[in-house]
C-alpha cells in the first residue's frame, strides 16, 4: 500500500516523523498516551495519532510494526480514534525487561477498558489487521504476517457511518523511542462472517 500523504491526516502531529511511500516512522514524546477515566481515574489524550478515513463498511487493514520501547507503557500499533472518549486501539505496551503486555482498549462514551495477555519482552515487532464489519470491530495480531490470532471482538457505538483508522505511538511516562510501520496494507474484510449460531428472531425482524 503506497502512502498517500494527503489522505493520512494526523491528530496532535508529533515533532519528529518520517512518512515514505512504504514506511512511517514515529519518534514519540514523553508524557503522551490514550486512556479515559476507567480504574486510574485519570484521563489522558495527547497521543499522535495517524489515519484515514473511509465509509466502507467491510474491510481490513494489516500494518507492521517495529519498535525498540524500553521503558514502562512504551507503547505502538493499530488505532480507529474518532474523537477523545470513542476510539480503539491494538498495540504491545512495554512493563519491563521480563514481559510486557500485548492487549487492545475499547474507549465507548468516555469510558476505557484494557484487556491484556503477557509477552515476551524481547519481541520487538509485531503486526496487526484491524477488520470491519458494518458497525462491529476485530482487531487480530501476528508475528509473521500470515497466521492471525484474535486480540478483541466489539461493538463501537460511534462508528456506524464514516469512520478514521490508521496508526499511533506513545510513550506514556518519561520515555522516547521510535516506532516503524511498514506492510501497510487495506484488503477486502479479512474477518470470516460468522457460520455458527443463527441471530435471535428479534434482531432479525429490525
Amino acid at each position: 500500500m503506497k502512502i498517500n500523504k494527503a489522505q493520512w491526516q494526523w491528530t496532535r502531529e508529533p515533532k519528529e516523523y518520517k512518512i515514505e511511500d512504504e514506511c512511517i516512522e514515529i519518534v514519540t514524546e514523553p508524557h503522551t498516551d490514550l486512556w479515559q477515566r476507567t480504574y486510574y481515574h485519570f484521563r489522558n489524550d495527547n497521543a499522535p495519532v495517524l489515519q484515514i478515513r473511509t465509509s466502507e463498511k467491510y474491510f481490513s487493514f494489516v500494518v507492521k510494526t517495529e519498535f525498540a520501547s524500553k521503558h514502562r507503557f512504551d507503547q505502538c500499533g493499530v488505532v480507529m480514534y474518532l474523537d477523545s472518549e470513542n476510539w480503539l486501539k491494538g498495540s504491545i505496551e512495554y512493563e519491563n525487561e521480563s514481559f510486557q503486555h500485548l492487549g487492545s482498549v475499547a474507549t465507548n462514551m468516555g469510558y476505557s477498558d484494557w484487556a491484556t495477555t503477557e509477552i515476551n519482552a524481547d519481541i520487538k515487532t509485531m503486526w496487526y489487521r484491524f477488520s470491519r464489519r458494518e458497525d462491529d470491530y476485530c482487531i487480530e495480531c501476528s508475528e509473521d504476517g500470515i497466521t492471525y490470532k484474535q486480540m478483541r471482538i466489539c461493538h463501537m457505538w460511534k462508528a456506524a457511518e464514516e469512520i478514521q483508522f490508521g496508526i499511533y505511538a506513545c510513550s506514556p511516562e518519561d520515555s522516547s523511542f521510535k516506532a516503524v510501520f511498514t506492510h501497510m496494507e487495506l484488503t477486502e474484510c479479512k474477518w470470516a462472517a460468522h457460520n455458527g449460531q443463527a441471530p435471535d428472531e428479534d434482531i432479525l425482524d429490525v
